[in-house]
Parts: structure tokens; C-alpha cells; sequence
């Protein structure tokens, strides 16, 4: 039996429409992007029709750089932070997706200073404490739009213009946000990936403001704008851009879809607890907690639908969840908690359904 997929968070299905956009390009038109004879011509229009579909969500003062996830967009926007003369602080959320938070933590092996910045107890960022370690030192900040694992959605302009203000650059994850809620304005870099909304995977974008350097992150022939050597794949970027444009035309459709779907989950979760902040947050996130519960256990017992405890990335590390604990919740807390993601192509039945199979093996691993 396919199992109800509620883990949207981790991945999302591929749109049909994607799939008849990238098909030509893995099939007949297969010209190398970077070739001057007019299949790589070709192939090179398709990824230009691309790069604009993409750039039509975000900011237009700024580049589309294609790569192939968005953990190696962010680890491209960090090389930002050596170009800042004189500044070897980094600042990010302690809340952040491993490919931020790790990174930065690295980035203390090269000589920098790297902060991690608490949150309250909905996961929200302490603003006071961004403000406090912010000063001329400072090369770049580092804050999500909307949290992988418990939907929070971060002030993410006020924390760029606080550090602009600081003489700072601003990257944000957009990864869970992007196709779904407005993109903001004020950060200098931005990674997304192709695989959350509903487009392939192995590709994914950063968004650079006009006049910020880059440090090559792959060297080699020099492709996409000498940033990201390596050649191009156009059926993934007609993917990624065929994704872009139909989360463009949906955007409120999706969202009523979603929101829907969410307010029943709450109802047929009504026991249990909800971690982050009931308002700030994405609808399509939901993490839940019920003490007493071994999710382990509950995940290997409810075979009939696809839900995380946690992040996908890090979910075979064996290490908990930075993210609530970061929340102030305690290990057994952690243990007891799942996240149901929702999507364009799930019904409130699936809801229903997975909420029927949950609370049921719940019931009787604490009866």
C-alpha cells in the first residue's frame, strides 16, 4: 500500500508539468548549454527561460546563480564573509538548517568567529541578541525565512536591515518559503532548491545582490558566471524554472489548499502540543509533540503514512533536534515530537487518514 506522504518538508512530489518540461531535454534536444553550435544554443535558451522564471519571485536588483542543491548555494554565499575586509564574525540562528548552521560552525576552522543566536520559546530569533553581537566585525548574518522543522517564519527583513545597519551582509535560506509566501527584499543572498516545490532534485539557486563578490566555490571551466564551474544541466533548470512558474500562478491557491488542510490537522490533533509560535509560522508545518511517546516506535508502527520526527538531512545522524532543543524542550520532549508536512497534492482526506493512523498506534503505545 502507498503510504499517505505527509513529509512535504523533507520532499515534495514532482509537478507533471515539470516532468513534459524536462523531458525533451533528456530525451532528443541534449546539446551541451555551453556549446556554441545551435543545439548548445538551444539548450542555452532553455536555460535562460529558466533563470527568469526563477528571477520573476525574487528581488530585481540581483543574479539567478544555478547549483546543484541549495546546501552548495549556501556554502557559496558564505565565501562572501572572506571578501569582507577587516570583519571575521558570523552571526547566524541557532535554529538554523544544518546546511547554514554547520557551515558556519566550520567556517571557525578558517579563523572567523561564529555565533550562534538564541531563540525564545516559539523560535523566534532574540532580536536583542542579534543587536548586541552585531559591530564593525561583523562580516554576515545568516537567518531562514521559514523553519524546516517547525514552520516558524523569521522577521527576516528586519534582521538584514539591522545587519546592513552593522555594515553586514544578510543570507537567507528561503529553501522552505520560496513558491510559497513572499520572498523579502532586504537580504544579499539567497539559496532555494529545486526539489521543495515541486520541482527535480540535484538543483538548486543562489540569488546574489548586484556588486557582491563571490569566491568560486568549484573550479574549473569557469560555467555560470565563473562562479560555478561545471557543466549545466537544462533539464533540471527547465524543471526548476517550469516549478518556479506554476508556484508563481498558484501561490494563493496553494496557501488556501494548505491552510485548509492545517486547520483540520489541529482539530484531529487536538491533544496534542504544537511547537514554535501558533502565529508566526507557515501552515503547511506542522510539529506536534505528545508526551509519553517514543516516535520511533510510532513511526515504525504507522507504516501506512510518510512523516519525519525531525529534518530529512539530519535524521540519520542520531543526534536530536537542535532546533527544539534550541526551543527549551527537554530530551524526552524531543522524543515524543513529529512533523506532518502538507501539500499541493495532498486532500484533507489524506489528513484524515493519517491523523486516524496516528492517534490510533498513539493511544496504544501509551494505553
Amino acid at each position: 500500500m502507498t503510504p499517505v506522504y505527509l513529509d512535504n518538508q523533507a520532499t515534495t512530489p514532482l509537478a507533471p508539468e515539470v516532468f513534459d518540461a524536462m523531458l525533451p531535454w533528456l530525451k532528443d534536444n541534449f546539446g551541451n548549454p555551453h556549446s556554441p553550435h545551435v543545439m548548445g544554443r538551444k539548450a542555452a535558451a532553455a536555460v535562460e527561460v529558466a533563470r527568469e522564471q526563477v528571477a520573476a519571485l525574487l528581488p530585481k536588483n540581483g543574479r539567478v546563480i544555478f547549483t546543484g542543491s541549495a546546501t552548495e548555494a549556501i556554502n557559496l554565499a558564505m565565501g562572501a564573509a572572506r571578501t569582507r575586509q577587516g570583519r571575521d564574525r558570523i552571526a547566524v540562528i541557532d535554529t538554523e538548517h544544518a546546511a547554514v548552521r554547520d557551515t558556519a560552525l566550520w567556517y571557525r576552522t578558517q579563523g572567523f568567529e561564529t555565533r550562534l543566536l538564541p531563540v525564545d520559546a516559539d523560535g523566534l530569533i532574540l532580536l536583542e541578541e542579534l543587536e548586541a553581537c552585531l559591530s564593525e566585525k561583523t562580516a554576515l548574518v545568516g537567518a531562514m525565512l521559514v523553519n524546516n522543522e517547525i514552520g516558524v517564519i523569521q522577521p527576516v527583513e528586519q534582521i538584514a536591515e539591522m545587519a546592513h545597519r552593522a555594515g553586514a551582509l544578510m543570507l537567507c535560506d528561503a529553501v522552505q518559503g520560496f513558491g510559497r509566501l513572499a520572498i523579502p527584499q532586504q537580504p544579499d543572498l539567497i539559496a532555494l532548491s529545486g526539489h521543495k516545490i515541486y520541482g527535480p532534485k540535484g538543483i538548486g539557486v543562489l540569488w546574489v545582490r548586484n556588486g557582491i563578490e563571490l569566491p568560486p566555490l568549484i573550479h574549473g571551466g569557469g560555467q555560470e558566471q565563473g562562479v560555478r564551474s561545471g557543466t549545466l544541466s537544462p533539464a533540471l533548470c527547465a524543471g526548476l524554472g517550469t516549478a518556479a512558474k506554476i508556484c508563481a500562478e498558484r501561490m494563493e491557491v496553494d496557501m488556501t489548499h494548505i491552510e485548509a488542510q492545517a486547520d483540520r490537522a489541529r482539530s484531529l490533533f487536538g491533544d496534542w502540543t504544537v511547537n514554535g509560535s501558533l502565529e508566526q509560522r507557515y501552515a503547511g508545518n506542522l510539529n506536534i509533540r505528545r508526551d509519553g511517546l517514543d516516535v520511533a516506535r510510532l513511526m515504525s508502527d504507522v507504516r501506512g503514512v510518510a512523516f519525519s520526527a525531525g529534518s530529512a538531512c539530519a535524521s540519520g545522524s542520531g543526534r536530536p533536534s537542535h532546533v527544539l532543543a534550541a526551543l527549551g524542550l527537554e530530551p524526552l520532549q524531543i522524543k515524543s515530537s513529529i512533523r506532518l508536512g502538507f501539500g499541493r497534492y495532498n486532500s484533507l482526506e489524506d489528513v484524515e487518514q493519517a491523523a486516524h493512523l496516528i492517534n490510533q498506534a498513539a493511544e496504544t503505545q501509551l494505553s
